[in-house]
């Protein structure tokens, strides 16, 4: 089961403040720890979201409203995606990443869909198409 560990933003992160050398090597250290355990797929910091956008979508159009957001601790700073046997051990891979030398680190937990999560709609045809696309994108890398 492949889950993603989403890094909530603070108002460090959010002010496009770099960590400190301690804890990129922490983080470093930890990362290297997931890949040498078999279960890290993934993962990426995110910049500030005073560099991003949001599209909404509406049945009328849409609309793009760039950055900054409010609310720093609703937004995503970051994310990996393991892949382990059970939500337990996506929990405590979480658990064991490294604390903030100041503030807090909160962290979600969820989930990937899988094909089997989206019943009997996603027929084997659109389960063939979207595997077609999973490996050309696989094979770019």
């Amino acid at each position: 089961m492949r889950f993603m560990i989403i890094i909530k933003a603070d108002e460090d992160s959010e002010a496009g403040k770099m960590p400190p050398m301690e804890a990129l090597t922490a983080m470093a250290k930890f990362n290297q720890d997931m890949l040498d355990a078999g279960v890290l797929v993934g993962g990426e910091g995110l910049q500030e979201s005073s560099k991003g956008a949001r599209v909404t979508l509406t049945a009328a159009g849409s609309t793009v409203t760039d950055g900054p957001f409010t609310e720093a601790k609703e937004l995503v700073g970051g994310f990996w995606i393991v892949d382990v046997p059970s939500r337990a051990e996506a929990i405590e891979w979480a658990k064991r990443c490294p604390t903030p030398p100041t503030g807090d680190t909160v962290l979600e937990v969820r989930k990937i869909l899988e094909a089997e999560d989206f019943g009997e709609n996603f027929t084997p045809e659109l389960q063939e198409n979207e595997q077609r696309m999973r490996d050309e994108i696989a094979g770019r890398s």
